[in-house]
């Protein structure tokens, strides 16, 4: 079921495209129909430099499960890493 809410977060960090990297400034994460995903539904995961256009853009496509342990596993690495 889509749930159509988005939730956009401001971010620090850079992600590689098709024609290299570049810097990152915002994440988007909505629960809809995947474009790509063989699923009716996936945690869709948008990081984009919104001055960059379309070039700009990193999209993930995950199935439920896997957007929960990737969740689990940032955590878990973030807990285990020194604090700045």
């Amino acid at each position: 079921m889509c749930t159509y809410q988005t939730e956009r977060l401001d971010v620090s960090g850079s992600g590689k495209g098709s024609e290299g990297w570049f810097s990152l400034s915002c994440a988007t994460f909505y629960f809809d129909h995947p474009t790509h995903y063989p699923a009716e539904h996936s945690l869709n995961i948008d990081f984009l430099n919104l001055d960059g256009g379309a070039r700009a853009r990193v999209a993930v496509e995950l199935d439920p499960a896997s957007a929960r342990e990737l969740a689990r596993a940032i955590l878990a690495t973030l807990q285990t890493a020194p604090q700045p």
